[in-house]
């Protein structure tokens, strides 16, 4: 009888968590966001603090820095199995922050273009899809993402689009002989989870 109340209680206190996450879940997504910005710690009525997205500003967001940064370096290397021979000095020129990442067989850019609202950063990421074409949808990833069809990879967050041209590699990518796409991805999966809370 005693485990059976447990098995109840465990599962009480399970379903509970579940439907308090659910409801956090629907809560950001439905009420909990809009288009009007506010205060960067403005507190949401659970007590948590809420993330705004910030418009371009005159210098590079920490977030932008961190795809050419140390950090990120060490994680790509881990993630796509090989390290780059040199990461080229970033640029900053019209919001646009950049650097290419050179290896023995190839070379990969990453840039991050800043932008001060929804609207521009619809444009600018429409903008890269006429550009470079649109091979699929990445589902998942940022707040939209896609395939080009040299396989690299386009995605947004926030007034942030960032690119990830594979283009310069070969067809076959490092120890795991990722295609370009698959790269690419990897590469957006790992930066977007460095801006994490940035």
């Amino acid at each position: 009888m005693k485990n059976a109340h447990r098995r109840t209680r465990v599962r009480y206190a399970a379903a509970s968590a579940f439907v308090f996450v659910l409801l956090l879940g629907v809560w950001l997504l439905v009420g909990g966001t809009g288009s009007e910005p506010r205060p960067a710690a403005s507190v949401a009525s659970a007590g948590t603090t809420r993330h705004v997205a910030e418009p371009a500003g005159p210098t590079p967001s920490e977030s932008a820095q961190m795809v050419c940064a140390p950090e990120a370096q060490k994680d790509l290397a881990s993630v796509l199995g090989v390290s780059s021979t040199a990461v080229e000095t970033p640029t900053w020129v019209d919001h646009l922050y950049s650097c290419r990442y050179d290896y023995a067989d190839g070379a990969m850019t990453l840039s991050v273009k800043e932008l001060s609202s929804k609207a521009q950063t619809s444009a600018y990421f429409d903008s890269l899809r006429t550009q470079f074409g649109k091979k699929r949808p990445v589902v998942g990833l940022g707040q939209g993402a896609f395939v080009t069809t040299n396989g690299s990879v386009v995605v947004r967050k926030d007034y942030k689009v960032l690119l990830v041209d594979t283009s310069g590699l070969p067809a076959r990518f490092g120890p795991f002989s990722a295609n370009r796409a698959k790269t690419a991805i990897d590469v957006g999966v790992t930066v977007l989870g460095c801006w994490t809370g940035a």
